[in-house]
């Protein structure tokens, strides 16, 4: 879950992972997109990689089969098999029962899009790359803001309004007579 919620990935792309494609000393891991089949190497939390070791530990104990080209994740179940969609989500679901909660791995990626679209030093563009959007109006639906947010900016909004009514008016350029025009234009030049 840790890896789904930091990197954004879909359910079935974080599934394609093998060893050979989780580097915690550069906080990445391989995926294979849903789209375009192609190769992406997506940055992690930290915390992911804590949770891969602690799991790669229990599949050591349990002897499920390792090697660098088989898949990263397997069932923890016998018989041993790789992780799939279904049966990720089966385990999810057995989670949300344990809860009482209805939320699925779909939830995760859009959990980690918006984080990453709200970080205001994160450029949309960035957050498009990472989530595999081929167009920026997709990534764009991460980005509505709180009732709190918009009535914050409106009223700051306003302030500069303000400020900007009280200022006095800019001096004219050299040349002209601030008598003509006031004149011609009021109090408003």
């Amino acid at each position: 879950m840790a890896f789904w919620v930091s990197n954004g990935a879909r359910a079935e792309e974080l599934l394609t992972s093998r060893p050979r494609d989780a580097l915690p000393g550069q906080q990445l891991v391989g995926v294979t997109r849903k789209g375009t089949r192609a190769y992406q190497q997506l940055p992690c939390s930290t915390d992911a990689f804590v949770w891969l070791r602690l799991y790669q530990e229990e599949t050591r104990r349990d002897a499920i089969p390792r090697g660098k080209n088989l898949p990263l994740w397997w069932t923890l179940r016998r018989p041993w098999r790789p992780l799939n969609y279904d049966a990720a989500r089966a385990m999810f679901n057995r989670a949300n029962d344990l809860l009482g909660a209805n939320w699925t791995l779909h939830d995760l990626r859009h959990t980690a899009s918006y984080r990453l679209a709200r970080d205001p030093n994160m450029p949309l563009t960035d957050v498009q790359w990472v989530l595999g959007h081929a167009h920026l109006t997709t990534t764009q639906l991460y980005l509505p803001a709180s009732q709190d947010e918009v009535i914050e900016r409106v009223r700051a909004h306003h302030a500069r309004r303000a400020e900007q009514r009280d200022r006095p008016p800019a001096p004219p350029a050299p040349g002209y007579s601030p008598d003509s025009l006031k004149t011609l234009f009021g109090n408003s030049w």
